[in-house]
């Protein structure tokens, strides 16, 4: 389920766009914390977010600027201002899309729509060898472990690895959810389509090449399995703490 977060200071227009999310299928939640959304940010994790410009304190040009600085999330501006320099300085500062309000609710899912088959869909998995290719920019980064989700690379430190579909999908689930506990359910319904079921078995295969990976990167014992649960990606200090 994509995840979609809102900066959106009128609370009014923020529960009808995350209503209309939700309608839609996608997960959804609204920024709470406008003097510094970085951290309540970076903690959901969102695969797309949008942007009003008028916001307290800091506007969302500079808030575009900072979310690009650490992420290259999709973000799609949402605003009363309709002039073409408006729209122009969004683009410049790192935007994707730009929609006036007020929002046309059906042109805002086509836009959110379309830049997720950009990003991370159908248009980003064109590889000839089944790694998604296209949408290079797309990057997770979890203490300095990075997934380019285009190519399907992993990278620690010097190292590199390719990662076959499966691969790069359970490692876009436990990339996302660092140090948490990621459900057998979760995983399986990542790696399952309308075309192939995925079984149990097929699971711990992907998760056990997953782990190969990361041992090669110089990650031994990255993903610890959670006796009834499921699996945690354990980094740096993470690792540490459960050693001692």
């Amino acid at each position: 389920m994509y995840r979609i977060y809102i900066i959106e200071d009128d609370d009014k227009i923020g529960a009808v766009l995350k209503k209309n999310m939700e309608k839609y299928g996608f997960e959804a939640a609204c920024a709470t914390q406008f003097r510094e959304l970085m951290p309540e940010l970076e903690a959901y994790a969102p695969h797309l977010v949008l942007l009003d410009i008028n916001l307290p304190y800091f506007d969302g040009y500079y808030w575009c600027r900072q979310i690009r600085t650490r992420s290259s999330v999709p973000i799609i501006f949402i605003s009363a201002r309709a002039g073409e320099m408006d729209q122009v300085m969004a683009i410049e500062n790192g935007g994707d899309d730009y929609i006036t309000k007020p929002i046309p609710l059906d042109l805002l899912m086509a836009k959110i729509k379309g830049v997720l088959r950009r990003v991370y869909g159908e248009y980003a998995a064109a590889g000839h060898d089944g790694t998604a290719t296209g949408a290079p920019e797309a990057e997770l980064n979890a203490q300095g472990l990075r997934l380019h989700l285009g190519r399907g690379e992993l990278v620690w430190q010097m190292r590199k690895a390719m990662l076959t579909k499966n691969e790069r999908l359970l490692a876009e689930c436990f990339m996302r959810q660092p140090g948490r506990i990621v459900s057998r359910e979760q995983l399986l319904e990542a790696l399952w389509d309308d075309v192939q079921f995925v079984d149990d078995n097929t699971l711990t295969v992907n998760v056990t090449r997953l782990r190969k990976k990361l041992e090669e990167l110089g990650l031994p014992k990255a993903i610890e399995t959670v006796r009834g649960q499921g699996y945690m990606l354990l980094l740096g200090d993470q690792q540490e703490g459960l050693d001692a």
